[in-house]
Parts: C-alpha cells; sequence; structure tokens
C-alpha cells in the first residue's frame, strides 16, 4: 500500500510543462508487481512531447523488466529514473516491441543494458531510426534534444523463462510490422500486445499488413489473459480491443479493395465518412487519410495488372 501511495505523490508532482519538458509520467497498477505508462490517445505534437504510447514495467525479485522506451531520450530518463525511485529496484533489462519511433527512441537511457527485441526490429531501427528520429524532431522539437537512435542490441529469445520469480513468454507475430514482439506473463497474466491492438484510438499502419495483422489478433485471442496492455489506449480485463482492432482493420481493407476495383483515386477514399461504429475511436479520419497513402496505391497496381488469358 505505501508503494502506491508513494506512486501516487510521485505522479500528481510531475506535470507536463515546455518549460521543464518533463513528461506526466503516472504509472498504473495493473497487477501484482506491473505497471503501465499509459500515453495520449493522439498524435505527436510538442504539447504531448510524442507522449502517445503505453510503456510498461515489472518489479521482479531479480530487477525491474521494461517494455518499451518511449519516443525520446528524456522520456527513457525519466522513466527509468522513477522506476528505480519508486521501486528501490534496477532495471536489469528492456524489451522493445517494435520499430516504430515512439517505441524505441528512449533506448539512450538504458545503453548499459541489455535491450531486447525481434531481428527484424532490430534491422528496422537500423535501417529507418534516423529518419523516424529526423521526423520526430520535426513533429515535438526540444523534447527531442540530445536523442540519438540507439538500436536493440540483443535478439529476443522466444519461448519462455523466469525472471525473478515471473514466467515471462515472448512471442512473435506480424502485421503492424514485418516483426511484433508480444510478451505474456503467465505468473500475473498480464499480456502487452503492442502495437497489434488498439483501444479506443485508431490503428496506424505505415507498415502494415492486415492480412497478417489480422491472423495475429486471432492467436493473441487464444491466450488465457487476464489483463490486456494494448499499445495504444486504456488497458482491459477483457479482449474488447482486440475485437475492435479486428473489427476496424475488417472495415479498412474491405473499403480500399472495393475502391480500388471501382476506380476510386486516393482523395475520393480519403473523404470516406467514418461508419457509426467507429465515430468514437480517436484520430480514425486522419487515419483513414494516412493508411490510404499507406496501402492504395500497392491495391491499385493490383487492379492494373493484365489478366492472365486462358490458353
Amino acid at each position: 500500500m505505501k508503494r502506491f501511495w508513494w506512486l501516487g505523490l510521485f505522479a500528481a508532482s510531475t506535470q507536463l510543462t515546455a518549460a521543464s519538458f518533463e513528461y506526466p509520467l503516472q504509472p498504473q497498477a495493473i497487477a501484482p508487481d506491473t505497471f503501465v505508462l499509459e500515453g495520449k490517445t493522439a498524435d505527436f505534437s510538442k504539447e504531448n512531447g510524442g507522449y502517445i504510447v503505453n510503456a510498461a514495467y515489472i518489479v521482479t525479485n531479480d530487477g525491474v523488466v521494461v517494455i518499451d522506451t518511449g519516443p525520446s531520450r528524456r522520456f527513457g530518463e525519466q522513466q527509468r529514473a522513477l522506476i528505480e525511485q519508486t521501486t528501490g529496484k534496477k532495471v536489469i533489462r528492456v524489451y522493445i516491441t517494435h520499430h516504430h519511433p515512439d517505441h524505441f527512441l528512449g533506448n539512450q537511457a538504458f545503453t548499459d543494458l541489455p535491450i531486447y527485441a525481434l531481428p527484424a526490429t532490430i534491422q528496422g531501427v537500423q535501417r529507418e531510426g534516423e529518419t523516424f528520429s529526423n521526423n520526430m524532431y520535426r513533429l515535438i522539437g526540444d523534447w527531442m534534444r540530445d536523442t540519438s537512435v540507439i538500436a536493440p542490441n540483443q535478439e529476443a529469445k522466444l519461448g519462455r523463462e523466469v525472471i525473478g520469480g515471473h514466467e515471462l513468454e515472448l512471442l512473435a507475430f506480424k502485421g503492424h510490422t514485418h516483426a511484433d514482439l508480444v510478451m505474456f506473463d503467465h505468473t500475473t497474466g498480464v499480456l502487452f500486445a503492442g502495437d497489434l491492438v488498439f483501444n479506443q484510438r485508431a490503428a496506424t499502419t505505415p507498415h502494415a499488413n492486415i492480412i497478417d495483422w489480422l491472423a495475429s489478433l486471432e492467436q493473441l485471442l487464444k491466450l488465457p489473459f487476464k489483463v490486456l496492455v494494448p499499445g495504444h489506449g486504456k488497458v482491459t480485463q477483457d479482449d474488447q480491443p482486440i475485437a475492435q482492432t479486428r473489427a476496424y482493420l475488417v472495415w479498412l481493407q474491405t473499403l480500399l479493395q472495393q475502391a480500388a476495383a471501382n476506380g476510386l483515386d486516393m482523395n475520393e477514399v480519403m473523404a470516406t465518412p467514418i461508419p457509426a461504429d467507429f465515430k468514437d475511436i480517436a484520430l480514425a479520419q486522419n487515419e483513414l487519410r494516412r493508411s490510404v497513402a499507406h496501402l492504395y496505391p500497392a491495391l491499385e497496381a493490383e487492379q492494373l495488372k493484365p489478366t492472365k488469358q486462358a490458353e
């Protein structure tokens, strides 16, 4: 109880101000020894400093395991300071779920530790990290000061491992990106789904393969989780965010395929009204426009392929 009281006091004293560049990190206890730092369901901006991601950590008997390091060096440093001050334990390892910038650009704060990721995630950071970083400097300004791209330094080993009394299982999926790492804590029943799952926030698609993504969601539903941590949006104790993400992706894929078949141009598709089922999902219209830019050209090209004539 004392720990939770201290966490609340720490959170109350941490306010987001452009002058101090302090992120409003408010640890939420979601299971025994398990905490989430919940980001806003918003776009990157100078107002939020890029804090739109859910980062998490597990306090084990051996030390603290961190899942994702946030959008900047400042975030990673403040994240680590909060964890070590409030738990009285050192961070011992870090896991990066995928290579999008809001999940790994805080790695500088953890360079003395093993930082694990799937091989394709490491390659993605090495290939696209500087482009991501430059774009983040443009979007959130001085929140990114002194941030450099640090790729994960260890390949994640799939399967189960007991760390300080927590039986953690690493699982490899794809769909949101080419490599989406999921962690399932069998000890507490917490599933850290990364950006395979969004809750009340429209899914982002810059590296998406929707068919693979839908298959991954079906596999997640088979896991016996008790608590679900999405990459963006509120933590739940049910599978509603998986169902919502799935329904949104099915609608998006169907819309884009039908539009391509009917010869609509990109501007026409971008202007499609958001269905009532998704009207309360944050950034739905914005993400539709971006998804059209990401995914529609390939579908148009597919429609233009000549039909193979029967011999």
